[in-house]
C-alpha cells in the first residue's frame, strides 16, 4: 500500500496497479482476517444482481442530491407566497442548503473514517430523506430554512461518497463505466430539477418537491444498509474542530456573498464587505491550518501536490461553470424574452442532458481502454465553447425552439466528453487508497465552480443589460429613422421603452453566454497539462 513520504510526496510505487478482483478473491480467510484486524482496506467489488442493486441505490442517492440543488429554485416564489416570506428572506431556503452542502462535502473522508463508510453513507441517505419529509411539513420560514440546512448537510455526504462507492464496487479495469454512471447522476440532476420542480409545483403543491424524495431515499437506504460492505472498519480519530470551524466560516461566507452579492450591490454594501472579508480570512486560515497547522487535518490538502489533482481541480471548476451558468441563463432567457412556460424552458435543458445519457458510456469506454483522455477533455471544452458561441449568436427576441435546442444539444455532447475522462484521468494516475480524499475535492470544485459562475453570470448579465439599455435608449427614439412619423403618445413611448428593455436584455444574455464560451476555450489547452493515462484494461 502506498503512503506519502515524510516530505508529503508519494513514492513511485504508489502508482502500481491495484490487484484484480480475481486476485483479491484468492486471499485466504486467515490473511483476510489479519488484514481486517490491522484496519487494511477490504475488497468490496461486487458482481451480478448484488452489484446492480447497489448501483441503482447509489445512483438514486446521487440523483436526489443533485436534483434538490435546483428543484427548489422554480418553486421559490410559490413557497415565499405561501409562508409569507419576502424575496430577501426566501433566498435563505436555497442559500442555507448550499452552505451546509459545500461545507460537508470536503469533510467526507474524515467522517467516513470516523463512522465507517457504510454507516456514514446510509446515515446520510436516511438523514437526507428524513430532512426532506420535515421540509414538506414546514409552514414557516424559520423551520423550513433549518430543515433545508439539515438536508444540505446530509446531502453533502451523498455525492462524493457515491463516487467512491461506485468506483470500488466495480473492478479496477471498469473505472470508465463506474465513472460514467456517477457522472450521469451528477449532470442529469441539475438538468431535470427545474422541469420536475415546475411540474410538481404547478400540478400538485410545493411540498411535493420534498415529498418526492422520500420513497427513493428509503429504497436506497434499505438496499445499501443490507448490501453495502465496508472497505475498512471505523476508526477513532481526533476531531479537527479548528479546521472545521475555518472551513465553515470560509465556505459559508463565500456562499452568502455569491447568493446575495448582486442583489445587495456587492462590496458597496457593508454586509457583503463583511461576508467577503470573512470568506477570505476563513479560507486562508483553513488552508494554512490544514497544510501546516495540524497533524490530523479534517481535509488533507496535501493531495493537491499531485499534478492530476491540482490540474483536475481547475478543470472541475471550469466544468461546473459550463454546467450551471447556462442552466441559469437559458431558462431566464427563454421565459423573460421568448415567453416560454417553465416546462418548455425545462425541455431546453433536457435536450442538453440527452447526449450525456447516450454518449457518456461511449466516452467512458474509450477512456478506460487507453484513449488519450487529454484529447477527450480538451475536445469537450472546445466543442462546448463552440456550442455556447452558437447559442449566444442565436439569441434574439424571436429565436425558434429548434435553434436553441440544437446548440444546447451540441453543448451536451461536449459535456459528456469532459467529466468521465477527467475522473478516469485523475483516479487512474493517483494511488487507489487516496480516492476517498480526492473525490470530495473534485466534487467540491464542480459545486463551487457552478456557484461562482452562476453568481458572476447574473452580475455580468445585469451590467451588460444596463450598458445596452443606455446605448439603445440614446438612439432608439421618435427621431430614429424607423420610428419617424409615430405619434408621441404615452402608449407609443411605453412600447418603445418595452422594446428597448427586451432588446437590451437579449444582448445581455448573449454577451454573458459568450463569456462562458470564452472560459471554455481558455481552459481547453489545460487538458494537455494533464498526465498521460495508462489503459486500465
Amino acid at each position: 500500500m502506498a503512503a506519502p513520504s515524510p516530505n508529503g510526496k508519494f513514492h513511485a510505487s504508489s502508482f502500481d496497479s491495484a490487484p484484480s478482483a480475481r486476485a483479491q478473491d484468492d486471499i485466504t480467510a486467515p490473511v483476510r482476517d489479519a488484514l481486517r484486524a490491522a484496519g487494511a482496506p477490504r475488497p468490496v467489488v461486487e458482481y451480478g444482481s448484488r452489484r446492480l442493486l447497489i448501483v441503482v441505490a447509489v445512483m438514486l442517492a446521487s440523483l436526489l442530491e443533485t436534483l434538490d440543488s435546483t428543484i427548489v429554485n422554480v418553486a421559490l416564489p410559490t413557497i415565499e407566497g405561501n409562508i409569507g416570506a419576502s424575496i430577501d428572506e426566501g433566498i435563505w431556503i436555497v442559500t442555507g442548503y448550499i452552505i451546509s452542502n459545500v461545507v460537508a462535502i470536503p469533510l467526507n473522508p474524515f467522517l467516513t473514517k470516523m463512522f465507517g463508510r457504510k454507516a456514514y453513507f446510509v446515515g446520510c441517505i436516511a438523514g437526507f430523506t428524513a430532512a426532506s419529509f420535515l421540509c414538506s411539513t414546514a409552514h414557516a420560514l424559520g423551520p423550513l430554512v433549518a430543515f433545508r440546512i439539515l438536508q444540505g448537510a446530509f446531502g453533502g455526504g451523498l455525492i462524493a461518497t457515491s463516487q467512491v462507492v461506485m468506483r470500488e464496487t466495480f473492478p479496477p479495469e471498469s473505472i470508465g463505466i463506474s465513472s460514467a454512471l456517477f457522472a450521469m447522476a451528477l449532470i442529469l440532476g441539475p438538468a431535470f430539477g427545474p422541469v420536475v420542480g415546475g411540474y410538481l409545483t404547478d400540478n400538485l403543491s410545493w411540498q411535493w418537491i420534498f415529498t418526492v424524495n422520500i420513497l427513493p431515499g428509503a429504497f436506497a437506504a434499505v438496499v445499501l444498509g443490507a448490501m453495502l460492505r465496508n472497505p475498512a472498519p471505523a476508526q477513532r480519530l481526533r476531531i479537527d474542530w479548528t479546521g472545521i470551524a475555518f472551513l465553515a466560516l470560509g465556505l459559508g461566507s463565500l456562499q452568502v456573498l455569491l447568493d446575495n452579492g448582486e442583489r445587495n450591490g456587492w462590496f458597496s454594501d457593508p454586509q457583503m464587505q463583511l461576508a467577503g472579508g470573512l470568506a477570505l480570512a476563513g479560507l486562508a486560515l483553513f488552508g494554512w491550518w490544514q497544510w501546516w497547522g495540524t497533524k490530523s487535518p479534517a481535509v488533507d490538502l496535501h493531495v493537491m501536490r499531485l499534478r492530476s489533482v491540482s490540474t483536475g481541480s481547475v478543470m472541475a471548476l471550469a466544468f461546473g461553470a459550463l454546467v450551471f451558468a447556462p442552466a441559469i441563463l437559458t431558462p431566464l432567457y427563454s421565459s423573460l424574452i421568448l415567453g416560454y412556460p417553465a416546462f418548455d424552458s425545462g425541455l431546453l435543458l433536457m435536450l442538453r442532458a440527452l447526449p450525456v445519457v447516450v454518449l457518456t458510456p461511449l466516452f467512458a469506454t474509450m477512456a478506460e481502454r487507453g484513449f488519450n483522455v487529454r484529447y477527450l477533455i480538451g475536445g469537450g471544452f472546445v466543442l462546448s465553447a463552440g456550442a455556447l458561441y452558437w447559442l449566444a449568436t442565436s439569441m434574439t427576441s424571436s429565436t425558434p425552439f429548434g435553434a436553441l435546442g440544437s446548440a444546447l444539444f451540441v453543448s451536451g455532447i461536449g459535456q459528456s466528453m469532459i467529466l468521465v475522462p477527467l475522473i478516469v484521468g485523475i483516479l487512474s494516475t493517483t494511488p487507489a487508497e487516496l480516492n476517498g480524499k480526492i473525490s470530495p475535492i473534485i466534487t467540491l470544485c464542480v459545486q463551487l465552480g457552478g456557484s461562482i459562475a452562476s453568481a458572476v453570470a447574473i452580475a455580468i448579465f445585469d451590467r451588460r443589460t444596463s450598458f445596452h439599455s443606455d446605448i439603445l435608449g440614446a438612439t432608439v427614439n421618435l427621431q430614429h429613422l424607423g420610428l419617424m412619423g409615430l405619434t408621441p403618445t404615452s402608449d407609443t413611448l411605453h412600447r418603445i421603452s418595452t422594446l428597448v428593455a427586451q432588446e437590451a436584455s437579449t444582448l445581455g444574455f448573449a454577451d454573458t453566454m459568450l463569456l462562458v464560451a470564452a472560459l471554455a476555450a481558455v481552459v481547453a489547452p489545460l487538458a494537455f497539462a494533464f498526465p498521460r493515462v495508462r489503459s486500465t484494461t
